[in-house]
């Protein structure tokens, strides 16, 4: 493996990454960080052309014990450890991370896929919410995840470290207004599917099948009222105990595997 080796913080590559910890800048390069070995080799083996470099701390290189020929393909940098945690996002960092780009998916190809199946994430804004059900909707081999305004960052790092590599598999999209993407939905005939505590109808009486979205609201407020009166379909999640809501990704996970059940019969 053929390294350049950097020693000053004030090298332009440095001050890039450093500015890739804010969303604005990942929005305007395109580009986002990955931090860790599971993940920078869960990138390479799935999506390796959306890696542009691959820095290393001497701790990382020693890591790898010299097996370094699976990182050959790739440009790489070497920097001190001391460096390295100027730059990464983790208190105890491995010594590996790459900036990689954002990839980029047509919305309207993939609505025009017959039986389609979307996730729309209205307003969540914890990262572990968003990586689980991330991680799930990847699971159940869904089309696309589609995030209202108001989300949070799915590529800010510690959303990133909570897919576990999953984001890679996936297209997902950042809606700023989401009517947009909403009626575009809607005028593709996709039935959406929306949590509401104030209906009748239980999720596991209805169909699944078919083109269709599900909607998981925010964890304080739940599905934005706007979503609630374009969605075709209401359903709740029984509570029999003594709660008021269930976390929003375990009620993604049910969701969405009920429709799973569905679709694969």
């Amino acid at each position: 493996m053929n390294k350049i080796v950097i020693t000053s913080d004030e090298n332009k590559l440095i001050k890039h990454i450093k500015s890739l910890q804010l969303r604005k800048n990942r929005n305007k390069y395109n580009q986002v960080i990955i931090e860790g070995f599971n993940i920078v080799d869960e990138c390479t083996k799935i999506k390796p052309e959306l890696i542009e470099y691959l820095v290393f701390s001497q701790k990382g290189l020693y890591t790898l014990n010299g097996n370094e020929e699976k990182y050959d393909q790739f440009r790489c940098y070497e920097i001190s450890d001391n460096l390295f945690k100027k730059i990464a996002g983790t208190d105890t960092p491995q010594g590996i991370l790459a900036v990689i780009k954002i990839p980029n998916y047509n919305l309207d190809a993939l609505l025009n896929i017959e039986g389609g199946f979307f996730i729309i994430l209205d307003r969540v804004q914890d990262p572990g919410n968003m990586g689980t059900i991330i991680r799930t909707a990847v699971a159940a081999n869904a089309t696309g995840i589609i995030l209202t305004k108001g989300s949070v960052d799915p590529f800010n790092l510690k959303t990133v470290r909570s897919t576990m590599g999953a984001m890679f598999s996936i297209p997902i999209f950042q809606s700023n207004e989401n009517e947009d993407a909403i009626s575009t939905l809607v005028s593709k005939g996709y039935k959406l599917i929306a949590t509401d505590l104030n209906t009748e109808s239980t999720y596991s009486n209805i169909s699944y099948k078919g083109n269709i979205a599900i909607i998981i609201g925010n964890e304080a407020q739940g599905i934005s009222q706007n979503l609630l009166e374009v969605a075709n379909v209401k359903v709740k999640i029984p509570l029999l105990g003594n709660i008021e809501s269930l976390n929003a990704a375990v009620s993604a996970g049910i969701l969405i595997y009920k429709a799973v059940e569905q679709r694969t019969k």
